[in-house]
């Protein structure tokens, strides 16, 4: 095929992120953008040059015109949807989390393995050229990580997104920022978890959820990982990595990284872009083309679900 022809469902911050990205990727055309509201989708779509605008992503995956999607909705549609979309033949990007619940992230991984298509799922760190940088030398040998201290910091008291506007869904410490967390340690440590604890703060008495989560992770060969996850944090927001590794220290705050001195470290050179969700689409693309498995294909990422339920019982254990 020479121009991929895509759909993007989700045209709030996150999927404007993805368009942004989409628009250095060359033969690569959004042709159908879904939302929640027509309007405001329409309004993103005139940005982005979009021709087609609906709410319904059952119009998108009719489409002819529509050879793979990007789903930036809500978590709770996200297996749902990603099913729909390889039911109508269509490669798909989830974003991040798969699912969140056991169950339907193992129907998305077994309905792939049925019907060949490419189906990826958004874990952006293990394509950020920070996070990159420091794989390739993990997998070269040159280090090799004795912890990880990780903290996953908001603000967000309110059900607001990223932008600060209101909205529909209601975000999860456990089931979208720590399977971040919990599929990079995998990924970095060439390893499963085998030891995996958690406990949480109260819940927000509105919103329903933990605002105050703590995570220990274990390897077999000894390696751990220590995750705090906070909507209460008034200060410095996002997801700040530090490995802790046999030679050196290093601190990774999305595509920059530095030393544990706090030295910048120049990752540049590491791939043709520093945009980690640029890069994360390209690898999505790249795969389709090429008829292979992408690099956080469902089936790769699937031992992250497994952990997060595991910590989910034990929190419903707790009380």
């Amino acid at each position: 095929m020479s121009t991929l022809k895509v759909a993007l469902a989700g045209a709030g911050a996150f999927g404007v992120k993805h368009l942004e990205g989409i628009r250095n990727i060359p033969d690569v055309q959004v042709t159908s953008l879904v939302g929640r509201e027509l309007d405001k989708t329409r309004e993103v779509a005139n940005k982005f040059s979009i021709g087609h605008v609906t709410t319904e992503l059952s119009e998108s995956l009719a489409r002819p015109d529509v050879d793979a999607v990007i789903l930036c909705t809500p978590t709770q549609m996200h297996a749902a949807q990603a099913l729909a979309c390889m039911k109508a033949g269509k490669h798909v990007q989830v974003e991040i989390p798969l699912a969140d619940r056991w169950e339907d992230a193992q129907a998305v991984a077994n309905l792939q393995q049925q019907t060949g298509l490419v189906c990826m799922v958004g874990h952006t760190r293990r394509f950020n050229p920070s996070h990159q940088w420091l794989n390739k030398r993990l997998r070269a040998g040159e280090l090799k990580i004795q912890q990880m201290d990780v903290q996953t910091y908001f603000f967000r008291r309110t059900n607001t997104n990223a932008l600060g506007q209101p909205r529909s869904w209601t975000d999860h410490l456990l089931w979208h920022h720590a399977a971040h967390t919990v599929d990079l340690f995998r990924y970095q440590t060439g390893e499963e978890v085998t030891i995996a604890h958690a406990i949480q703060g109260p819940k927000h008495p509105q919103l329903g959820i933990a605002m105050d989560m703590s995570i220990q992770l274990k390897t077999k060969s000894g390696a751990i990982c220590t995750l705090s996850l906070s909507f209460n944090n008034d200060g410095p927001l996002g997801t700040f990595f530090r490995y802790i590794c046999d030679h050196g220290t290093y601190i990774a705050r999305y595509d920059d990284l530095v030393n544990g001195r706090e030295e910048k470290i120049d990752v540049s050179q590491v791939d043709v872009s520093m945009n980690g969700i640029e890069l994360q689409d390209r690898e999505f693309f790249a795969a389709i083309r090429q008829q292979r498995e992408p690099n956080s294909s469902v089936h790769q990422v699937l031992g992250c679900y497994r952990t997060l339920h595991e910590l989910e019982q034990q929190l419903q254990a707790q009380g």
